[in-house]
């Protein structure tokens, strides 16, 4: 029932902005954590923000650069990234962990990611 859809990537010059948007449908909001990874060429997934128990978590990597938030009333995500650098370069996903009750059970969604690519 959950798809996620992210948008917003693309190629952008160091020190330059991008926002992105993940779009969900399917679940309800305020009983879910919303979060952002990352891919970067060759490297592990890596967790770069979150909204966890309305708690913010951010990448030691990205803080003071990237801001997540969240419009309830579009049931959308975001991910604004100022500052960007070359080493940000990576595929970018969106993640939605669903709780449910009565067994508080966790599952776990995906987008398929946006490419976004910091280069001059």
């Amino acid at each position: 029932q959950v798809q996620l859809v992210e948008s917003g990537g693309g190629l952008v010059q160091p020190g330059g902005s991008l926002r992105l948007s993940c779009a969900a449908s399917g679940s309800i909001f305020s009983i879910k954590n919303m979060e952002w990874y990352r891919q970067r060429p060759g490297k592990e997934r890596e967790l770069v923000a979150a909204i966890r128990g309305g708690s913010v978590v951010y990448a030691d990597s990205v803080k003071g650069r990237f801001t997540i938030s969240t419009d309830n009333t579009k049931d959308t995500l975001y991910q604004q990234m100022n500052s960007l650098k070359p080493e940000d370069t990576a595929v970018y996903y969106c993640r939605e962990v669903v709780i449910t009750a009565p067994t508080m059970m966790q599952t776990q969604y995906w987008g398929p990611g946006t490419q976004v690519t910091v280069s001059s």
